[in-house]
């Protein structure tokens, strides 16, 4: 329970530091150091119970939705006009501590600052973890926001497949949630009235400008595309190189296409995944299927990149007597976060700089976030937490300790300018 200022209901709860070690080890891959939090597995069960106990602690009342998105809620959820903060805690394979998690810490350690002002909350506030961000086990990122928002159909979540062909209805049910509750969740999100998002930069723009924390402006234009470039299998020690009509060969010439294609047009294009049939040493594949993942400024230049990355892979395929198919498996629109809401946080923060009247940067991303995913739904915005490295999707993701607790002030007074006002 807690009072109506929002005061804890018991002691004094763990700090910033005492989370993150408490999470940190769950998912944790011995040998690489990364990350394998994967959506509707044991590690993930793990980071929901992390999550509950969370909640459970802070006398929040938790919500599981019919999509697995999980809501920790302080006041009334059926108010509306909510502020809602959180982020996801799955991660990409052998991933960084801070994508995602980072968020999620940092929203309840900015309810313990917010409480330790004694602040009174005027709207109701709720923290969420949303299911299969990342996307790692099933090829499609933010499944459980874009299920919620409407942008993911039943009938496409329930082709989902991971790599051993388990469906992600079989997944769901298999860690004890019903996949028949799949669906948009509209009036949920009806109650939202902002939902900012605190996230690791992926990028180095704020270690440039020497800042631990920025507001973002807006997500490039993104999507994932598969190519299958299908030829015929041989034997690799008795085929002559002239006999051959080897898929990996217009496979590797398309990657280079794709590199070729990006740095002209100032974008960015990448083939990070690939499988093989029959994938043996001895043998020249009958297929290679390969997963291109693009991003742009803007929708023409993306427009022009992808295009030109197909018809470098057809004219290569052609001449190799390969065949080629590509599907788009997935794509998000640009997204300008409300700029109302955005130059909101920004008049927020420059007003807590303690005098400095120091503005707060605004910059772009190329990485998809949750926040994108709800903009078509409610008012969102996104909080930057200044990474040293530029890395992320890797163990040698990093935030400063400081720079993370500028963060969580960052947002607790975000969170008090919009929920105590």
């Amino acid at each position: 329970m807690t009072s109506p200022t929002g005061s804890p209901a018991g002691g004094p709860q763990p700090s910033f530091q005492a989370m993150w070690r408490e999470l940190a080890p769950i998912g944790r891959h011995p040998e690489s150091g990364g990350y394998r939090r994967h959506a509707w597995t044991a590690a993930d069960a793990d980071c929901r119970a992390w999550f509950r106990a969370q909640a459970e602690s802070r006398g929040l009342t938790l919500e599981l939705d019919r999509n697995g998105n999980q809501w920790a809620w302080l006041g009334d959820p059926l108010a509306g006009d909510a502020v809602v903060t959180g982020s996801h805690l799955d991660s990409v394979p052998d991933g960084g501590a801070f994508d995602g998690p980072l968020g999620v810490v940092s929203s309840f350690a900015a309810l313990d600052e917010l409480r330790r002002r004694g602040v009174e909350f005027t709207r109701p506030l709720a923290i969420t973890n949303f299911g299969d961000e990342e996307g790692a086990r099933f090829g499609l990122a933010c499944v459980g926001s874009r299920l919620a928002a409407g942008q993911l159909t039943v009938e496409a979540a329930h082709r989902l497949r991971d790599g051993e062909g388990i469906t992600l209805p079989q997944a769901m049910e298999a860690a004890g949630h019903d996949p028949d509750t799949l669906g948009p969740d509209p009036e949920r999100l009806a109650r939202i009235g902002a939902f900012v998002e605190l996230h690791v930069e992926q990028g180095r723009a704020l270690d440039l400008s020497g800042d631990p924390v920025g507001i973002a402006s807006a997500i490039w234009p993104h999507g994932r595309w598969r190519f299958d470039f299908r030829g015929e299998a041989n034997h690799a020690g008795t085929t002559r190189l002239a006999d051959r009509r080897d898929p990996m060969l217009t496979y590797a010439e398309t990657v280079l296409a794709a590199r070729r294609e990006a740095e002209l047009a100032g974008a960015l294009a990448t083939f990070g995944k690939i499988a093989v049939e029959p994938n043996g040493v001895n043998a020249i594949p009958s297929l290679v299927r390969g997963w291109l993942d693009s991003r742009a400024a803007d929708q023409d230049t993306l427009d022009t990149v992808v295009t030109g990355i197909e018809h470098a892979a057809r004219e290569h395929a052609r001449r190799a007597g390969i065949d080629l198919e590509v599907v788009r498996e997935s794509f998000t629109p640009v997204v300008e976060f409300q700029h109302a809401l955005r130059d909101e946080l920004g008049t927020i923060l420059k007003g807590a700089t303690r005098g400095t009247g120091r503005a707060v940067p605004v910059l772009g991303t190329g990485a998809g976030h949750d926040a994108g995913i709800l903009s078509a739904s409610a008012p969102t915005a996104m909080l930057f937490v200044r990474n040293p490295t530029g890395i992320s999707h890797s163990p040698a993701e990093h935030a400063a300790e400081d720079d993370c607790v500028a963060g969580v002030i960052a947002l607790a007074d975000v969170l008090e300018g919009l929920a105590c006002r």
